[in-house]
């Protein structure tokens, strides 16, 4: 039996699939989530599960390099923006308008995961990253510029 973090195997093994660059879009329980995505539903009532509890325990387990999320979020819902800031505050942040979420953002996805979440605008894309002292910490292997502050 595994011990901790994601116990759901079906998001378990999807995580497991994500390379560098590849985009995870967690989702709120209204988002249109394309027929040809892979989805996974956790929604199972109205907030439960939350957006924040999902997006954090999927990003103790993967490394994020970057956030994308609606351009709605930094004015119509402050308080999630000022999460993922604090969440993720050495990621990369861009914004999109709110129809490109539903659209174009979420055909590049590799997973959506669907909450619970009745939340404004929570519609979160994660793009993973590398663990950089891992990939680049052997010896006589050099970092490029891009990643040397995080070595």
């Amino acid at each position: 039996m595994k011990r901790n973090g994601i116990l759901n195997a079906e998001l378990s093994g999807a995580l497991a699939t994500l390379g560098h660059t590849d985009l995870i879009l967690v989702v709120d329980a209204g988002f249109p989530i394309p027929r040809t995505a892979h989805r996974i539903d956790l929604a199972v009532a109205e907030n439960l599960p939350d957006l924040r509890t999902v997006i954090g325990l999927i990003a103790d387990e993967i490394v994020v390099e970057g956030v994308v999320r609606a351009d709605d979020v930094t004015s119509n819902n402050p308080q999630l923006d000022g999460w993922l800031h604090e969440r993720f505050n050495t990621a990369d942040f861009t914004s999109r308008p709110h129809s490109e979420m539903l659209k174009e953002v979420a055909d590049q996805a590799k997973v959506i995961v669907r909450t619970g979440a009745f939340e404004p605008w929570g519609n979160i894309g994660l793009f993973c990253g590398v663990d950089v002292p891992k990939w680049f910490g052997g010896n006589g292997v050099i970092a490029p510029d891009y990643y040397a502050s995080q070595l």
